[in-house]
């Protein structure tokens, strides 16, 4: 009885120790505004490197489908709220860097984060208060009413400790102000999902373009970016914390100067990213990830399962994990989608759901009929719908690894 008793115990410790050898996950990604990827390949900075050498440095792109429905601008606050939501412009709404009318009915990362798992800290340390006012919605009941747990922000406004120059180096102490806040509070405060924000590198681009002052620029970004690594480096040898870091820039900039960017220019939708991730999955081995990539992968390493509604309006694929099915394409032919994508496994079959509405763009519901469930491999299904006549679809293509998504436009008959 004793011995019983004994073991009963040791296994019970023995679960309680493992469970608490659990290692929280925690995620910081970085925009480094205006960088295109040439740049990144050229001078070859050596913390970027040294990140990428630990997981991955991947070129990548902003500006949505080129000529399609979701193309967007390359322009900043275009390419932040397509990193927050996962979607594009189409989407999200945000059109140019005065944020008019954001469309919160998409949710960005930090209220899906804030909505599934609500002890969860966040923190924003940026030059601009409006990528936490008006992109997050701090407080906004239109936003979801979440509230931005740690901030540093809104010091492009403090003309008395950081003076405007005509040279513009007062960014670049904002910048610094920005990382060590950042540093010091991911040191000691340890938030669980961290926006920090650089602006240096775009105001030096579009003053110089192509020049040694913009290359310097990136490379006094690159030490910024090495203080904070540092930091999550302490974090990880300190703490029980596993932590994910994204590196990543928001538009490229124009070919012939170096100092515009807002156009489809290959140049200027060019952008990469780096991450201390080394796993990275099979769509990133065909496909050029995008920005809206990012959020999926963060929120996937974090555990977090983001709601029916929302994932199914998400335009970003996770780089991590399994998934399955890519480049989604519809067609509408006389009452019936002609509906295309890519396996990116050989096992199980995919869900195709599809709604003739869009009432989730005004904060409404949206009612998906499964109309096929055809093998995974078969890459190719005919649906008829017409039974549910409209002008517009939405195509929802599920599998068990991740979810894709295509809008189908029927122009109005002339």
């Amino acid at each position: 009885m004793r011995l019983k008793k004994s073991l009963s115990l040791f296994f019970v410790l023995a679960s309680f120790a493992a469970f608490s050898q659990t290692r929280v996950k925690k995620a910081v990604f970085i925009i480094a505004d205006g960088i295109p990827a040439d740049v990144i390949e050229r001078l070859d900075p050596p913390n970027l490197k040294m990140i990428a050498a630990q997981g991955n440095f991947l070129r990548a792109y902003a500006g949505g489908e080129k000529g399609g429905y979701s193309q967007t601008p390359t322009i900043s606050a275009n390419g932040y709220n397509s990193l927050l939501t996962s979607t594009w412009v189409n989407k999200h709404n945000v059109w140019g860097n005065d944020i008019k009318e954001p469309d919160y009915n998409y949710w960005n990362i930090f209220r899906i984060v804030k909505q599934v798992a609500p002890d969860k800290k966040i923190a924003i340390y940026s030059s601009w208060a409006d990528n936490r006012t008006k992109l997050v919605g701090d407080g906004l009941p239109q936003a979801g009413n979440i509230k931005v747990d740690i901030s540093s922000d809104g010091y492009e406004l403090d003309t008395v400790n950081f003076k405007h120059d005509k040279a513009g180096t007062y960014m670049h102490l904002i910048d610094e102000q920005v990382t060590n806040s950042a540093a010091k509070s991911i040191k000691e405060q340890a938030p669980d999902l961290s926006w920090v924000y650089l602006e240096y590198t775009d105001d030096m681009g579009h003053r110089y373009g192509d020049s040694p002052t913009y290359d310097d620029a990136v490379n006094k970004m690159d030490d910024q970016v090495g203080r904070i690594w540092q930091a999550i480096q302490y974090r990880e040898k300190h703490f029980n914390e596993d932590w994910i870091i994204f590196i990543t820039t928001d538009h490229g900039r124009d070919e012939q100067t170096g100092r515009n960017h807002g156009g489809q220019s290959d140049r200027q939708r060019s952008t990469w990213m780096v991450t201390n991730y080394k796993q990275l999955n099979a769509y990133t081995r065909y496909y050029k990830p995008g920005i809206i990539d990012i959020t999926p992968s963060i929120i996937r390493f974090m555990g977090i399962a983001i709601p029916e509604a929302q994932l199914r309006e998400i335009d970003g694929t996770s780089l991590i994990g399994q998934a399955d099915v890519a480049q989604p394409q519809v067609i509408y032919v006389q009452g019936t989608l002609d509906i295309t994508w890519k396996a990116l496994n050989t096992k199980g079959n995919v869900k195709i759901w599809v709604s003739p509405t869009n009432n989730y763009k005004t904060g409404g519901t949206d009612e998906y009929k499964l109309l096929a469930q055809p093998l995974l491999t078969q890459e190719h299904v005919l649906v008829s719908v017409k039974d549910m006549p409209s002008a517009f679809y939405k195509v929802v293509i599920e599998a068990p690894g991740n979810t894709v998504n295509r809008w189908v436009i029927i122009p109005a008959a002339k």
